[in-house]
């Protein structure tokens, strides 16, 4: 099984810290990071238990979900120098991007949520390599959800898959179907037979109008939206069940702040 921080650190340490060497540091500390920019904390717990597997001691961590303020103390810890050292900036940037992608993640629901309560802000497979893990839990500690979490786990029939297999009458599988259809005219070709839309041919006007007539084609149907900008998730909102977005894996890091010393 993959330790990701195990792998953080020997992607940022493999060898030994020069400097800490150089300087012949050695005893007990403390580390503190704290966030120049407010935000919703996201996987201090996962930290925290890393730490700990590396004989640290963590005296606070701000719970997943938990809002904080600018200038906040977002984690805490003491223990031998030359660890914290080692662990501070993979710690501090790995903090940046999972609270950045809860802060995100919500702001996106709450505000499709003032439109439709009972939206959901779904997140594509389109993570960076070696994080998605902690990606998604972000994105669940934000009020998101996934949209699909791996090949493995969902079924949805793209343009590329039209593109080589043509057009088809019938499918079925133990899993939801959805299907991305290329053009206007096979949204309603595919609907009786889908289980979710896909739709980005829609002006949000445009979706209003044709969502309740899918519907009536099939009760059951559910319907998505994606490739919007954060700005018109409002003006969709209404008319669909999904937003599926990838703008939360790239929101901006957090400016956070680490500060080391000696006990």
């Amino acid at each position: 099984m993959i330790e990701e921080f195990e792998h953080y650190l020997l992607e940022d340490c493999p060898y030994g810290d020069e400097t800490t060497e150089l300087l012949g540091i050695e005893g007990e500390g403390s580390l503190t990071i704290r966030s120049r920019d407010p935000g919703i904390a996201s996987c201090a717990d996962d930290l925290a238990e890393f730490y700990e597997k590396k004989g640290l001691k963590v005296n606070m961590h701000l719970e997943n979900g938990k809002e904080f303020a600018e200038n906040a103390v977002l984690f805490e810890a003491e223990g031998d120098l030359r660890k914290l050292f080692k662990l501070w900036r993979i710690s501090q940037t790995f903090l940046s991007m999972t609270c950045a992608i809860a802060t995100k993640t919500k702001r996106m629901v709450d505000s499709a949520r003032e439109v439709n309560p009972d939206i959901m802000i779904a997140t594509s497979r389109k993570t960076h390599p070696g994080f998605r893990k902690y990606e998604l839990r972000s994105v669940h500690v934000g009020g998101g959800d996934h949209h699909r979490n791996s090949l493995s786990d969902s079924i949805l029939i793209t343009q590329n898959h039209f593109n080589v297999v043509g057009s088809f009458e019938k499918l079925r599988a133990m899993r939801k179907i959805e299907i991305e259809p290329r053009t206007k005219e096979e949204v309603f070709q595919y609907a009786p037979i889908a289980d979710i839309l896909l739709l980005d041919h829609y002006t949000p006007e445009e979706l209003k109008e044709v969502a309740p007539k899918l519907r009536e084609i099939n009760p059951k149907l559910e319907l998505a939206v994606g490739g919007i900008s954060f700005e018109d998730i409002p003006k969709y909102a209404a008319s669909v069940d999904f937003v599926v977005t990838t703008a939360p894996f790239y929101a901006s890091p957090f400016d956070l702040t680490t500060n080391i010393e000696r006990q």
